[in-house]
């Protein structure tokens, strides 16, 4: 398995919303909500239009764990879940694909990949980097990684560090400030 890193550089996360907007809406918005609500990519495909519409929560059930999540919808995609989801039915899966069935991971990893590349972006990329920026960036502004380590599920802080690249930045740190 590979490991995937976040997106550390906010200008980098402004250069590929600002190449997938020009692309489409619902890959703008594919990757608004990843990196803003810190989800799978199985539990963000399996979102349906009634899970977001009109609401101010997100409520499920993640797919790997069965564990109930619930959390607050942002003032960014409020506006965005608002607009991608006129005219469409309750029931309908949010992200679709060009065939209108529920879009795969493959897809997502292809609209994902190709975005940072044209971003000038060359470390390992996956469908699990936005999980990992939200965290990454989660980290950054709070500081508290017990509450990131609760939203994940972890069992530990460590892990927690470890998988959103906090614990390498630690020691690229303190080597390049560590000179006899």
């Amino acid at each position: 398995m590979n490991i995937v890193e976040p997106i550390r550089k906010k200008h980098d996360i402004k250069k590929i919303e600002n190449i997938l907007k020009k692309q489409s809406f619902r890959d703008w918005l594919l990757f608004v909500v990843g990196i803003n609500c810190g989800l799978r990519i199985s539990d963000i495909l399996n979102l349906n239009v009634s899970d977001v519409k009109n609401k101010d929560y997100i409520s499920i059930i993640e797919k790997k764990t069965g564990k109930y999540k619930r959390f607050p919808i942002n003032s960014k995609l409020k506006p965005m879940f608002k607009k991608f989801t006129v005219n469409r039915e309750p029931d309908e899966p949010l992200f679709l694909s060009i065939f209108h069935n529920r879009m795969e991971r493959t897809q997502c990893y292809r609209i994902v990949n190709v975005a940072c590349r044209k971003a000038g972006l060359d470390f390992k990329i996956g469908t699990h980097t936005l999980r990992k920026t939200f965290g990454y960036h989660h980290y950054q502004k709070f500081k508290d990684v017990a509450v990131l380590q609760k939203i994940f599920n972890h069992c530990s802080p460590m892990i927690t560090l470890r998988y959103i690249g906090i614990d390498q930045d630690m020691i690229d740190e303190s080597y390049n400030n560590f000179i006899l």
